[in-house]
């Protein structure tokens, strides 16, 4: 049964080490390689424009059925800081209900599209997008730049990452 891991690496060398990943390891073993990413509007040189950033900064994805495979073939990628759950030789996937909340914010591309919601009476609702159902995870909004920080549990510990909202009326 195919599961999730996650791998740590250097920030900022995502993208390499994904791209290793996909080169040096069988297909037969990983499934799938991929960065989380979530887009947002930000504001360069005076103009919004709608950019896309990683998710989790330092980890990348990886979808095997095959763990021990997996771990031993990741020992060919330079660059490669850790396995996360990957405690005395036992290797720990996602757990089912952070995969199932992961895939409900992200697309198949595992990019989180921007929500757009309303304020009413200091209450937020979702009204479109990955975060509408999921008011509660919102830990703060900055409507100046656009974004929601709201919490995610990783292997049991909560994270907070940020993604984009788009509040188009407060009342």
């Amino acid at each position: 049964m195919e599961k999730w891991y996650v791998i740590q690496v250097r920030s900022r060398a995502e993208e390499k080490i994904r791209k290793a990943c996909e080169i040096l390891i069988s297909k037969e073993v990983l499934k799938e390689c991929f960065i989380p990413k979530n887009k947002r509007m930000k504001k360069i040189k005076g103009n919004w424009m709608k950019i896309e950033e990683i998710l989790f900064s330092g980890y990348v994805f990886l979808v095997s059925d095959d763990p021990d495979k997996l771990y031993l073939e990741l020992k060919k990628v330079p660059d490669l800081t850790k396995m996360l759950g990957h405690v005395n030789g036992d290797i720990f996937p996602l757990y089912d209900d952070e995969v199932a909340f992961l895939k409900s914010l992200g697309d198949d591309d595992h990019v989180v599209e921007i929500s757009t919601g309303l304020i009413e009476n200091d209450e937020v609702m979702i009204i479109s997008g990955p975060l509408k159902g999921k008011e509660g995870i919102i830990r703060r909004i900055d409507r100046h730049k656009r974004i929601a920080l709201i919490e995610v549990e990783l292997f049991g510990k909560t994270t907070q990452v940020k993604v984009g909202l788009e509040i188009v009326s407060k009342t």
